[in-house]
């Protein structure tokens, strides 16, 4: 029996994710996927997300089908059990037999094939199991059932219950597992009537102006997307270059992949921006995606930047744990280990210490990240007050009521993505992933 391209290519992808710390996102638009069907292509998208959302309950329910621990079964073999498990526990339209048959010749397909046998036994049992019901929850009253219940580890989970409270870590963990909405943001309505001519249905944004919702077609087989007239990016990450602001020069320290930094060029077409990216290969995709005749992309390490400063305007989002995107980026949590955090926070340290270098006196920089965790956010920003007498922490409060009054910001109540001066997005308690901005001006 065939493998079909859409489970071949879930399979191919996972299997990538597993062994070589791929993201599924980038695999999922890359030209592995190219001659697929439309059709082909969300199931592939649905089990390669599906599986990655949910893969400690698909875990569990196949250990205990299993006579083999599952450290000992290879990783083809664990890859292809996960795919039929998913289909068989939470796809309710992909027929038994479908889901066994060929997650079965996967394994044969992977040269695993005396493994053959023992999938089709593990997977004939999870069959007799039925359609999984993951949301029905009811009663949760602790860090771990939370944890089990949707899917995500449970040190991870026990942090938020204790920053954020049971039922807001609730809220997170439920978003998390859906599948998000595809925001993107439009230069002009002119793009919006191109796109809807197309076929896209588009529907308005939930924080801004200037922003759309994908709600029917696929956005990135148009012209415009192509051109780079339309960017696929969460209303939250446009919200956070917007805090930017205006300036004669600005400096965007990593600026890959580039959703920001064509924000930047948007709001300031008249003047000179800097985009630093440490990897190459990165920085030349950098290119490639913002076409703006006013961004000079550079190869740089943003701790070790050779301008000489005087920036008006300068944005440090910098990489983080990305636990604010989980929803988007479900490989994250498996990967992600509480020391990663400890790393995470003296780079951060080290990466703000040397943006804020370079602004100019009354210069302004947004730091940001989008991660929950207070070690990537409030605890970097404490440590730059506490040695860096030369700057200060500004309200962002008055910044987003600028933003409202010019009708870029479409929220009512601005309080809502405020936590004391901060900028702070929380998944499913607002309508975009989690992201932290704090605003830091240069006194002298």
């Amino acid at each position: 029996m065939p493998v079909s391209p859409a489970r071949a290519a879930a399979f191919d992808i996972l299997l990538r994710v597993e062994e070589q710390d791929a993201y599924a996102s980038e695999l999922l638009h890359s030209d592995r996927l190219h001659d697929l069907s439309l059709a082909d292509r969300a199931l592939t998208t649905e089990i390669v997300m599906g599986v990655l959302r949910w893969r400690s309950r698909l875990d569990q329910a196949i250990a205990a089908s299993s006579s083999r621990p599952l450290a000992r079964l290879d990783p083809q073999v664990l890859v292809a059990l996960r795919i039929g498990a998913y289909q068989l526990l939470f796809l309710s339209r992909v027929p038994a037999r479908a889901a066994n048959n060929e997650s079965v010749e996967l394994v044969k397909r992977a040269r695993k094939t005396s493994a053959a046998p023992f999938a089709n036994a593990i997977l004939r049992k999870l069959s007799d199991a039925g359609v999984m019901k993951p949301e029905a929850t009811p009663n949760i009253a602790t860090a771990a059932q939370l944890a089990d219940a949707y899917a995500h580890p449970e040190w991870l989970v026990e942090r938020w219950v204790g920053h954020f409270g049971i039922a807001n870590a609730e809220v997170i963990c439920l978003r998390d597992q859906r599948v998000p909405t595809i925001s993107i943001r439009i230069a002009s309505e002119d793009v919006a009537r191109e796109l809807e001519a197309d076929g896209i249905q588009l529907g308005p944004g939930a924080l801004l102006t200037a922003a759309r919702t994908i709600t029917g077609g696929d956005v990135t087989q148009t012209r415009a997307y192509r051109d780079g007239r339309v960017f696929i990016q969460d209303e939250g990450s446009q919200l956070v270059a917007l805090l930017v602001g205006t300036g004669a020069r600005l400096l965007d320290c990593c600026a890959a992949p580039g959703g920001k930094t064509a924000v930047l060029a948007a709001r300031n077409p008249s003047v000179q921006i800097v985009a630093a990216e440490l990897h190459p290969r990165r920085a030349e995709l950098l290119r490639e995606r913002v076409r703006a005749a006013n961004v000079q992309v550079i190869t740089a390490d943003a701790l070790h930047l050779s301008s000489q400063g005087g920036f008006d305007r300068v944005l440090a989002d910098v990489p983080c744990s990305g636990t604010g995107t989980l929803a988007r980026n479900p490989e994250i949590k498996w990967r992600l280990k509480p020391d990663d955090l400890v790393d995470l926070y003296a780079k951060q340290v080290a990466i703000l210490r040397s943006a804020l270098q370079q602004l100019a006196p009354g210069g302004r920089a947004v730091y940001s990240t989008c991660s929950l965790e207070p070690e990537e956010n409030e605890a970097v920003v404490d440590e730059i007050l506490r040695v860096g007498q030369e700057f200060k922490l500004l309200d962002c409060r008055a910044e987003l009521e600028r933003l409202r009054g010019s009708q870029e910001l479409s929220i009512g109540n601005v309080g809502e993505l405020l936590n004391g001066p901060y900028l702070r997005t929380i998944p499913g308690k607002q309508p975009c992933d989690g992201f932290f901005a704090a605003v830091f001006e240069r006194l002298s």
